[in-house]
């Protein structure tokens, strides 16, 4: 592995930690959760300019239904991005406190529900490229060969990921955190390792059911292809 794919995957895997930690409002406070969000901006741009590529080439080549898919979400995910980067700027108290903001009740809103929706788009941004990340993972590792065993175990614990994310999320009122503002905060007293395995479950449901979604798609379009 090239040390600029390397570091694109540090980069993200950064950018997911700290967009989880920057989600616990009420257990970092304040202060850490605009300090954390401005690591996030940064590594979001660093992001985006390594895969600068990306942007020059969305008009170019074969536009299938798993490329549409890629761009729609990730274009998405740009536009929720900067809105919430924008808003939490605006909203700042403690890092961007001279900014002067009569009645920030929207702006609260808006950066709150990107925020969610964020999260979401999040999961299935990398979802579409898990197949990627695992090969990148292989190379890096050494890991090679297949394995039935491995593969068993992997999708059994791919399964036991997804079921306590849905519980997470019921449990947690996920929904309602997507749909519906509450200016008072969604406060719990769980604690950080409780918060952050019960969103990266979460996170979980929707990177594999982006990423078997995405290659059912693949294998019923190489289907049409080989009738043709």
């Amino acid at each position: 592995m090239n040390r600029k794919m390397l570091f694109k995957l540090v980069n993200d895997l950064a950018m997911t930690v700290l967009m989880l930690i920057a989600m616990a409002y009420y257990i970092t406070g304040n202060m850490i959760h605009e300090v954390v969000g401005v690591v996030v901006l940064i590594l979001f741009i660093a992001h985006n300019l390594l895969n600068r590529r990306w942007y020059k080439a969305i008009l170019k080549g074969k536009h299938n239904i798993p490329r549409i898919l890629q761009i729609g979400i990730n274009l998405l995910f740009l536009v929720t991005m900067v809105l919430m980067m924008i808003s939490a700027v605006l909203i700042s108290s403690d890092l961007f406190p001279f900014i002067p903001i009569n009645n920030d009740m929207t702006l609260r809103q808006i950066h709150v529900q990107t925020a969610y929706w964020g999260f979401i788009i999040m999961a299935v941004h990398i979802g579409l490229s898990w197949g990627m990340i695992i090969n990148s993972v292989r190379r890096m590792t050494g890991i090679t060969g297949t394995s039935h065993i491995r593969t068993i175990a992997l999708r059994i614990l791919a399964v036991l990921i997804v079921a306590y994310g849905v519980h997470s999320s019921i449990e947690g009122e996920m929904g309602s955190k997507l749909f519906t503002y509450n200016p008072f905060g969604w406060f719990n007293d769980d604690s950080t390792i409780r918060f952050l395995i019960d969103h990266l479950s979460i996170m979980g449901i929707y990177i594999a059911g982006t990423h078997y979604a995405l290659k059912f798609i693949q294998r019923q379009e190489r289907k049409a292809v080989q009738k043709n």
